[in-house]
């Protein structure tokens, strides 16, 4: 169910994105030969679109890879389409749904750690999807975090409070 609409939120133009990307990734998904259901929504201030279906693990990759690079590409026909810069969320098979879930929890048990210890914790390196989260978990936890490093390896650090 989509969240209600923000003030400064263009609703109809997150829609559009979602239609250009879904009318992209369904070609991907056709010259490939992958059979795949196409669900789009908006939620808070991006557009988002899944891709579901029984044979989906290729378009995924090892840790999400091949999944990161189809929403790049995604992104950049979105852009080419509508010249704004694109936001939008891609998931294949409920991977990031799955994702999140796994990472709050890591997020939730790092501020849990640095509260015990009081001293400040490093995590592994992440994608900015998965920082995210990580940064939402450990809001939530009434601590601070931050993004560290260069990418690819840019992680975050959760600090104790002040």
């Amino acid at each position: 169910m989509a969240e209600a609409p923000e003030a400064g939120i263009d609703v109809e133009a997150l829609e559009n994105e979602g239609d250009i990307a879904a009318d992209y990734i369904e070609g991907l998904l056709d010259i490939a030969d992958f059979d795949g259901d196409i669900d789009m929504d908006v939620e808070g201030d991006r557009a988002m679109v899944s891709v579901v279906g029984a044979t989906l693990d290729e378009l995924i990759g090892e840790d999400g890879e091949v999944l990161e690079a189809l929403q790049e590409l995604t992104r950049l026909a979105v852009h080419r389409a509508t010249g704004e810069r694109s936001r939008l969320m891609l998931d294949i098979g409920g991977y990031r749904e799955g994702r999140r879930k796994v990472l709050f929890q890591t997020g939730t048990e790092a501020a849990n750690k640095v509260k015990e210890t009081g001293e400040a914790r490093e995590l592994e390196p992440m994608t900015p999807f998965e920082r995210k989260v990580v940064h939402d978990a450990v809001a939530a936890a009434g601590l601070r975090s931050e993004s560290e490093g260069e990418e690819p390896n840019r992680y975050v650090v959760v600090h104790p409070a002040d």
